[in-house]
């Protein structure tokens, strides 16, 4: 395991990353150290072969607070109330939730505690969720002057627009359970089976083509932004492609004959 002040890394043997989220003492708040932590992490974790799946948990009762507060406000200082630095924090944080969509590993939240604002923001960026039934999630901006206007950008592609709407105005917790019924996490369970819940996720994943899993990743999130017959299109060539991979010609005769495939990640 490597282990700096805020955020923990551990790679286990069959290629699942753990990156946890480890600021405890400001609830796991994006500040700009996290931000960059974690931009690192995910660049590297996304050129690095032994990682096939990354997982984002937090230790301590919040998950992710969103921003910190104080370093923004700090951040009014200047003779420009703050407009440049919260220009360049909210496009730190842009590159983050960005930079998960475009890894080439899945990436699954692992959530055991409240999310909130950009912490919210941060589960939905994630491919996959599974959270603890006891965790909660809000975008509470409106309650501070401040809509999620960021945050919208993740809920708003995970959750219907209504069931956003309502979170974005309302400001309101919502429970793991209903977040899974909306579609911002893919499951709630008992708390002290999140992490086996996770993992088994993660093994499940990992045992994949890592070639074909990044072909998969990158291809849903290009075609979900096109129209229908640009899509189609856009598909039936990576499918075209992906078909003269050696790892689909070996899967598809490994099915035929009815044995285990062995996987080049090619």
């Amino acid at each position: 395991m490597q282990n700096d002040s805020i955020l923990l890394r551990d790679l286990t043997d069959d290629g699942i990353l753990r990156l946890t989220l480890n600021d405890t003492g400001r609830r796991n708040a994006l500040s700009e150290a996290m931000l960059k932590t974690l931009a690192d992490s995910f660049a590297e974790a996304g050129a690095n072969p032994s990682v096939r799946v990354i997982i984002l948990a937090a230790n301590g009762p919040a998950y992710c607070a969103g921003h910190d507060l104080k370093e923004m406000t700090a951040g009014r200082s200047g003779p420009d109330r703050g407009k440049a630095y919260f220009a360049k924090v909210m496009a730190m944080c842009s590159g983050v939730m960005q930079g998960i969509v475009t890894c080439p590993k899945p990436v699954i939240a692992e959530v055991t505690g409240i999310a909130t604002a950009a912490g919210c923001q941060l589960v939905a960026s994630c491919d996959l969720a599974i959270a603890a039934d006891t965790a909660q999630f809000s975008t509470p901006g409106v309650h501070i002057g401040l809509f999620c206007s960021t945050p919208m950008v993740a809920l708003s592609r995970n959750v219907g627009n209504k069931h956003a709407m309502e979170m974005l105005l309302t400001g309101d917790m919502t429970a793991a359970s209903r977040a899974a019924e909306i579609g911002l996490i893919n499951r709630a369970v008992p708390a002290e089976a999140v992490q086996g819940a996770t993992m088994e996720m993660a093994r499940k994943i990992a045992s994949k083509s890592s070639m074909t899993l990044a072909t998969g990743k990158r291809a849903f999130y290009a075609q979900r932004e096109m129209p229908l017959a640009q899509a189609y299109d856009y598909a039936s060539n990576v499918m075209v492609e992906n078909m003269l991979a050696h790892d689909a010609e070996e899967g598809i005769g490994a099915f035929i004959e009815k044995r285990a495939p062995l996987w080049q990640d090619a």
